[in-house]
């Protein structure tokens, strides 16, 4: 399955919540990588949330929050084909659900040189 959506500037607060110890250690044992600190925003295309609604949920995976940190829902996931990581589905988020946070062990914008209003796409297994 493949979703394609434009990069945008997030709120910053990926960064925050990506730079905890709770996330870090879960994501590593669970994605196999230590995600880079920031997550890289992906607003979809029109009506290509519903392709999302429609995965199985035994393909999520959970990180589980503690405290003020809450739960996060990940799904591995390819950008562009190319790069390995997932997208993340923070319980406590203040995206519109249009919005997709994607992770990897790499900061994305430096390395693919993208910027807000580049075309991408994310492909899920």
């Amino acid at each position: 399955m493949e979703i394609k959506g434009k990069i945008i500037s997030g709120m910053g607060k990926g960064t925050y919540f990506m730079s905890q110890e709770i996330y870090i250690k879960q994501f590593q044992e669970k994605l196999h990588f230590k995600p880079y600190v920031g997550t890289l925003n992906i607003k979809l295309e029109k009506n290509r949330m519903n392709t999302l609604i429609n995965i199985s949920q035994e393909k999520f995976g959970l990180i589980e929050g503690k405290g003020k940190f809450g739960d996060v829902k990940f799904i591995k996931a390819k950008l562009n084909h190319d790069v390995s990581g997932a997208l993340v589905f923070p319980a406590k988020t203040e995206h519109t659900e249009d919005v997709l946070e994607f992770i990897s062990n790499k900061n994305l914008r430096e390395s693919l040189k993208l910027k807000d209003g580049d075309l991408v796409s994310v492909t899920i297994d």
